[in-house]
């Protein structure tokens, strides 16, 4: 039989974990543990407002493993650890998300139900810029009620990057060397 559960805030796994990846530099953005059997597997997702990297996730996996043979009580059995990075695909639920996909394009529904696409710019705590049809736009988090990265083939168009206010070396969001961990950054431990 097949079980899987988040593991929430609070609970001892979290507690051991969280602070580990937050002492590696970086936000625990999900903690899961998928079980089959008496076989376990506890994947972390971690991320920060820059993005990470194949030899960061490898750093976290290190020390994250390290860390779970001090609490072998924690996870009954024997386990696989994987870290990873959250992909394109992830909902922009936070403002480090909006921070994380600046210059890329977005597709928003709005809580009345409207949509837009709009590029992000700036993003602030409760707020961020989007250019939606060629003008800057203040959009607050509040009044989102789901955005996600539209994956584009081209190049932006430099008219829209420079209306955002990108420097050359930003002109292409999706050349970010870190970016390609992005679509698979699992580094897997076997604990058995």
């Amino acid at each position: 039989m097949s079980t899987h559960r988040p593991a929430q805030q609070g609970t001892p796994l979290h507690g051991v974990l969280e602070p580990v990846v937050t002492a590696a530099g970086f936000v625990l953005d999900e903690l899961d543990v998928h079980t089959v059997g008496r076989r376990h597997t506890v994947r972390l997702v971690v991320d920060s407002d820059s993005g990470v990297g194949l030899d960061e996730i490898a750093r976290v996996s290190r020390a994250a493993s390290a860390e779970l043979e001090l609490h072998e009580d924690l996870i009954p059995g024997s386990y696989t650890l994987e870290v990873t990075s959250p992909g394109v695909d992830r909902p922009l639920t936070l403002p480090r998300h909006w921070r994380r996909n600046r210059l890329r394009q977005v597709l928003v529904r709005l809580a009345d139900g409207s949509t837009l696409t709009g590029r992000v710019g700036d993003a602030a705590e409760d707020a961020v810029t989007l250019l939606v049809e060629g003008k800057l736009r203040e959009l607050r988090l509040a009044d989102v009620a789901h955005a996600a990265v539209q994956v584009e083939f081209r190049k932006p168009p430099a008219a829209e990057l420079s209306a955002l206010g990108a420097a050359p070396a930003d002109e292409d969001p999706d050349d970010d060397p870190d970016d390609a961990a992005e679509f698979d950054t699992t580094e897997d431990e076997d604990h058995s």
